[in-house]
């Protein structure tokens, strides 16, 4: 029985200033490194996923030059580019595992990624024998949301540290996270705060 911590989407496209950036991405990246950094060994693994999303095609409909902002968006991401980096205040040390997601198609959960060897999420997390997640990122109301639910789904038990993930809307975060309370997610603040 082990813990993981997801970090999810800490991205350059969708932090300030970014292709989608949102408010409070950049303190969201430079929180999960302090935490990190102040409590090291709180977590046995780490898994920090990107979208890293094709850039000769439309990701099966996910871009669009005139996007809905539900299920399509600006391009945003490309694997390989500086919108698809890691925001510079986000520090992982060693030993993290990468996963890439939506390379191709849509991808909103991290569970729809693969490492760096390919294997699935779900494969690592059973073979390293994680139980509890903790999931922290961005954004609250999408990749947040969509990837604490699929781990809801897969038996393990979850939190959301509400003072690491920052949303596209105050609105739908909140939305977001009390979805994610009913659906049996413990939403709590960190170790930072406690």
């Amino acid at each position: 029985m082990s813990s993981a911590l997801f970090i999810i989407d800490v991205q350059n496209d969708f932090t300030e200033g970014g292709a989608l950036g949102v408010a409070g991405g950049g303190a969201v990246a430079a929180g999960i490194s302090r935490l990190l950094a102040e409590h090291p060994g709180s977590y046995d693994h780490i898994f920090a996923s990107r979208d890293w999303h094709d850039g000769d095609n439309d990701n099966g409909g996910h871009f669009s030059g005139s996007p809905d902002f539900v299920d399509s968006w600006p391009v945003h991401c490309i694997a390989g580019t500086p919108g698809a980096e890691y925001h510079a205040a986000l520090d992982l040390g060693p030993g993290v595992i990468h996963v890439h997601k939506g390379q191709g198609i849509p991808a909103y959960s991290i569970f729809e990624g693969t490492t760096g060897s390919g294997e699935s999420v779900q494969d690592a997390l059973s073979r390293l024998g994680v139980t509890t997640i903790d999931v922290a990122g961005i954004a609250t109301d999408y990749c947040v949301l969509a990837s604490a639910t699929d781990a809801l789904g897969a038996g393990f038990t979850v939190r959301v540290l509400t003072d690491l993930v920052a949303g596209v809307a105050p609105e739908s975060s909140v939305a977001a996270l009390d979805r994610l309370a009913a659906a049996g997610a413990t939403v709590t603040t960190s170790s930072l705060d406690g």
